[in-house]
């Protein structure tokens, strides 16, 4: 294995198709014998240097199929473009045959900082599979359909994050009349749609043009595309593309007490690949790129972000600057296991000053807000708990060091860890554990009706007001629920679908979202991108018990609002504030907000309803 050294210049273009002939390449041990099978034929493979093989078919063959051998399996290789039902089999296109009309002028929504990004996490079945005019529920092209674009745009978010869209294995796609659910974290063939989203997984061209035409779809919208990415584990290592190419090149090895070697486990899916090996690096960079230059990808989340070496992310990170430095990139900072290599060389949250312009999720607000992920029934802040202000306060901030925080209180972390808040993804839930209703009705006795939705705008007002990048899950401005449901990976429809008729039931609840968005896309204000204009403009006020509040100062030059106080109150009763002196427009309160203004107070002190925000400017 330390022999394919001389494999890095191989890019894995595994097929380069021409009219009159077709490449194939492949990485693979120096003592294998190689074939590929098109059609009728079955031809032997030749070395093309250390651990490289190649073959040369002449004719056109587009339209065929093929799969190597390397005496393992048949596979369509680690890094196919297009493949058949259920991914078993490569196909060889002409990809601009697979272009929608108009493709070449395609282009990335315009953001100069990720501090811009309304980030809104979906999954496609989730989406519309329940939504009354869908014409194509479930599918990739229903983000196509007027209804899904006008509601994206009329709440006001600017990048979708869609969860795995790669070919995944959980789903059969011959038996898509049968119910099937699953969020798609278990990578089969890595760089093709996921042919249950599409309307035919049986032709090799039509998942890859429907996703084309939803990314064209968005990008026409203004929306970016944020692609979930699982470059951590494998379906199973025994049938997966990896090892049936190259055994165990791909995968971490430990050696147990009693001999041996077992297969490492830092993803919690029986596997965890290596990022640090050079050709696995070399496939996590290529397949990046891939999506960026052939489908026109955004940005990318990482699953498992903390099982990846921080050398692999720095160089995803220099590469995709190269192409273009507005495509975002974050994950989350952990593992589900102990990984074979030490903490200290992995993207962990801990490590994130380590990965400039590589962002990861703030457990510390989230469990500051809505209580611990290990305890569903254990509430946080919007319960009541004590001392979660300063975890509350650190998420505010964007997990940077601010003069005002005392991280001996934290939850979760005792140095700051972020260099700048677009480090940072502020978020209360995602498709991970409870949705939010959920958690405040696992949490809280008794919680229901108006409290139930208090508790809600509360707890998005402290996300989207506070410095990092604010993300929410699909469907919580329907103010949407699991049926209590911790991990819905696989539940089914009834379970994870979202409500449209919670639009009409619950219309205050997407106007406030609506409006809470607005407020911040409108005032750069709530999102000053670097850590040092953080530090300047935003400072903590003295508060009750139950209250945190803060001021955004001195914003000459920065917002046409001179200085803005933001008030959270998670109390049951009233609370009495002093504020600065001054005369003031109240844009929320009472779970409503208008920019326009809801009144004035002149005064220093202010009193705040129960469980609400308050928001005032002068």
């Amino acid at each position: 294995m330390a022999a394919t050294a001389q494999a890095q210049d191989f890019d894995f273009k595994e097929v380069t198709y021409t009219p009159e002939a077709t490449t194939f390449k492949l990485f693979a041990p120096d003592d294998a014998e190689c074939y590929v099978k098109t059609g009728n034929q079955k031809i032997k493979m030749t070395k093309a240097g250390n651990c490289l093989w190649t073959a040369t078919v002449k004719g056109n063959l587009k339209g065929q199929s093929y799969v190597f051998d390397a005496g393992h399996g048949e596979t369509p290789g680690v890094f196919a473009k297009a493949v058949g039902v259920n991914g078993k089999e490569g196909y060889i296109l002409d990809l601009s045959d697979t272009n929608p009309a108009g493709w070449e002028n395609d282009r990335r929504p315009g953001c100069k900082s990720p501090a811009n990004l309304v980030i809104y996490e979906m999954h496609h079945r989730d989406f519309s599979i329940a939504r009354p005019n869908a014409q194509h529920p479930g599918k990739f092209l229903a983000l196509t359909e007027p209804w899904a674009i006008e509601h994206l745009k009329s709440l006001g978010v600017n990048a979708i994050h869609i969860l795995p869209s790669y070919d995944y294995g959980s789903v059969d796609e011959t038996k898509l009349n049968q119910a099937q659910y699953n969020w798609g974290y278990d990578p089969v063939n890595y760089n093709v749609p996921e042919g249950s989203y599409s309307t035919d997984p049986y032709d090799p061209a039509c998942r890859i043009r429907e996703f084309k035409q939803m990314v064209q779809a968005l990008h026409n919208a203004g929306i970016r595309v944020i692609l979930d990415v699982v470059y951590n584990h494998t379906y199973d290592i025994e049938h997966s593309n990896f090892q049936r190419t190259y055994p165990d090149y791909y995968y971490r090895t430990v050696s147990p007490k009693l001999g041996g070697l077992e297969y490492s486990n830092g993803s919690g899916c029986g596997n965890e690949t290596a990022s640090e090996q050079p050709m696995m690096r070399r496939f996590m960079l290529e397949s990046v790129k891939y999506w960026i230059n052939e489908y026109h990808i955004d940005g990318f989340r990482f699953d498992l972000m903390g099982c990846h070496d921080i050398e692999t992310m720095n160089a995803i990170r220099q590469m995709v600057d190269e192409i273009d430095p507005t495509i975002f990139i974050y994950g989350e900072g952990w593992s589900a296991g102990a990984c074979a290599l030490p903490n200290e060389q992995l993207g962990m949250k801990a490590n994130i000053s380590r990965m400039p312009r590589i962002a990861a999720f703030s457990d510390e607000i989230r469990d500051a807000l809505r209580g611990p992920f290990s305890d569903d029934t254990k509430g946080g802040w919007l319960a009541g708990e004590p001392n979660c202000e300063e975890s509350l306060k650190f998420g505010i901030a964007g997990a940077i060091q601010h003069p005002q925080v005392d991280m001996t209180k934290v939850n979760y972390s005792k140095v700051p860890w972020a260099i700048e808040p677009t480090q940072m993804i502020s978020y209360v839930s995602c498709h991970d554990d409870m949705c939010l209703v959920d958690r405040l009705l696992a949490s809280i006795p008794g919680v229901g009706g108006d409290e139930l939705i208090r508790l809600d705008l509360l707890a998005q007002t402290a996300v989207f007001t506070s410095q990092g990048v604010p993300f929410m899950l699909s469907g919580e401005e329907l103010l949407r629920d699991k049926k209590g449901v911790h991990n819905s990976y696989e539940s089914p429809d009834n379970i994870n679908r979202l409500d449209w008729s919670n639009l009409q039931k619950y219309p205050e609840v997407f106007e406030y979202y609506k409006q809470l968005i607005a407020l911040r896309q409108h005032h750069p204000a709530f999102r000053l991108g670097r850590a040092d204009l953080v530090c300047k403009h935003l400072e903590f006020l003295k508060a009750p018990r139950q209250v945190v509040a803060f001021r955004l100062k001195d914003l000459t030059g920065i917002d046409t609002w001179q200085d803005i106080i933001v008030i959270l109150n998670v109390s049951k009763k009233p609370q009495r504030m002093t504020i600065p002196k001054g005369k003031y427009t109240i844009v929320c309160q009472d779970g409503k907000i208008d920019e326009q203004g809801l009144g004035t107070i002149n005064g220093k002190t202010l009193s705040i309803s129960p469980q609400s925000a308050v928001i005032l400017y002068h």
